[in-house]
């Protein structure tokens, strides 16, 4: 069972909600935000006896809150990567224009194989 969550940045942190429950919490940080709502939809699940985990969570961001979160990926070398002029990305990102999905997708796919890139890297010991 996979329960999209939608995060939205507030000015004290972070809100979020479930996309098909009734189940609204709020965080200073995402990790705490992660912890909030897995509480709240379990205490809402409760009474029918089911539970989930944080793998049963799919958490929806959108491209500023994203960049914001995880400063550590560099904007210019994700356009170059992807092949997107870097000023579009960046206006993405600051939210002064909104990519269509497509875009929206390409820049996903250009994260997710940076992502798979880095967790298949080992280091010498």
């Amino acid at each position: 069972m996979k329960i999209e969550i939608i995060v939205e940045r507030t000015k004290t942190g972070y809100s979020a909600y479930a996309e098909k429950y009734p189940v609204y919490t709020v965080g200073k940080s995402l990790e705490d935000l992660r912890s909030n709502i897995l509480e709240a939809i379990n205490l809402y699940l409760e009474d029918q006896s089911k539970s989930v985990t944080e793998d049963d969570l799919r958490i929806m961001l959108d491209l500023p809150q994203f960049f914001e979160f995880y400063k550590v990926i560099n904007a210019k070398a994700l356009s170059e990567r992807i092949g997107m002029n870097q000023s579009l990305l960046a206006q993405y990102i600051k939210g002064i224009k909104k990519p269509s999905a497509s875009q929206t997708n390409r820049i996903l796919r250009g994260v997710q194989q940076v992502g798979k890139e880095l967790a298949g890297i080992r280091f010498l010991l």
